[in-house]
């Protein structure tokens, strides 16, 4: 069984509105299709990204998941829905966001409910707005069955330690709800607009930044039952981990002032072999790395994730782990599947690979 974490999707282009016309202001992403198969994301008439109907089409994405080769351990048996990170919207009044992260959610819930041994689902809600999120996601969870929601790494100026946000992770924690957290609206970006370097170095500092914030934040020690996955195998933490703990033990003042716990304490505990407090996603495109972030976290809390279907993502999701002969069968097995079951709060017997 292989289950991919982290993957993107979209409505199909017909089911798009105008949204500026719409809501009456610039900022919204629209989808044309342009020829067969592939469409533009386009943002105040600027071409954001080009996709193709595996970024819409649910049997073009199973056709896909089929033909992973064996030396990227064989077929996707099922993957897990997020929406592309630009709609979360977090810029846009609170209630114009409230209805897209609505179509949003209806649309993954409907794909999945065609196929729910293929496909797991995560929301979107309106973060600007915590009291709205809250309630979207107990829509997510107990009307439309979705396992949780992605979130950005940051909320427009609040960071995810910001106090009105608690009241969301309460909830998430309270509901069983897991949190796929992914990098969006990267720091330092018009700093660096060459290169596609928001990509290559915002995405992870962003993650990071996330990471420090939750901990050093005091939101994990506070929800100890909340469940939280950062993308892009935690991004530049895992590299940066003794830099932060050391600020942390040198300079307690400055970063123990909300959560007295040494950063440390969050990963796995090498010595009992517990895991890390928090998952990680496995795409780090690098073995060297990978087996990094499985020391600092514990096999247990790293899942196959590929960014699917864009080009910073694995193309054969699966292939690093597979090439990994130092890996056990065990932890094989936790890397594919196992991980991403207990992160999403799913029984193992939930995705067979059947075909839809």
């Amino acid at each position: 069984m292989k289950i991919d974490l982290h993957t993107h999707i979209l409505p199909p282009p017909e089911q798009w509105e105008d949204l500026s016309a719409k809501f009456g202001y610039p900022g919204w992403v629209s989808l044309h299709q342009h020829k067969p198969c592939c469409a533009r994301m386009v943002v105040d008439g600027k071409v954001f990204r080009e996709v193709q109907s595996n970024c819409w089409d649910p049997r073009a994405r199973l056709a896909e998941c089929a033909r992973v080769p064996a030396d990227a351990g064989g077929p996707v048996t099922a993957q897990v829905l997020s929406t592309v990170p630009v709609m979360f919207a977090y810029w846009a009044k609170a209630r114009d966001g409230l209805e897209v992260s609505r179509w949003l959610n209806d649309h993954i819930a409907s794909v999945c409910a065609q196929s729910p041994d293929r496909y797991f689902g995560l929301g979107t809600v309106p973060l600007q707005d915590p009291q709205a999120a809250c309630a979207e996601l107990e829509r997510c969870v107990r009307t439309l069955g979705l396992a949780g929601v992605e979130i950005g790494s940051h909320v427009n100026a609040w960071n995810l330690d910001e106090p009105a946000l608690f009241p969301f992770f309460e909830r998430c924690a309270a509901l069983g709800a897991a949190v796929f957290i992914h990098p969006w609206e990267m720091l330092g970006s018009d700093e660096m607009p060459r290169y596609w370097m928001p990509w290559l170095v915002g995405m992870p500092a962003e993650t990071c930044r996330a990471i420090c914030s939750m901990i050093f934040g005091g939101v994990l020690e506070r929800l100890p039952a909340l469940r939280v996955c950062f993308a892009h195998g935690g991004g530049s933490f895992p590299g940066t981990v003794g830099r932060i703990e050391h600020g942390f033990v040198s300079r307690p003042d400055l970063c123990a002032v909300n959560n007295a716990v040494n950063p440390r304490a969050y990963l796995r505990d090498e010595a009992t072999g517990r895991p890390a407090r928090f998952f990680v996603d496995s795409l780090t495109h690098d073995a060297h790395a990978l087996r990094q972030v499985i020391r600092l976290f514990g096999a247990e809390r790293v899942a196959l994730g590929s960014d699917y279907p864009f080009p910073l993502g694995e193309g054969a999701p699966g292939r690093l782990i597979a090439s990994m002969a130092d890996l056990s069968p065990a932890d094989r097995t936790r890397l594919f599947s196992g991980t991403a079951l207990e992160f999403l709060g799913r029984p193992a017997c939930r995705a067979t690979g059947s075909e839809a």
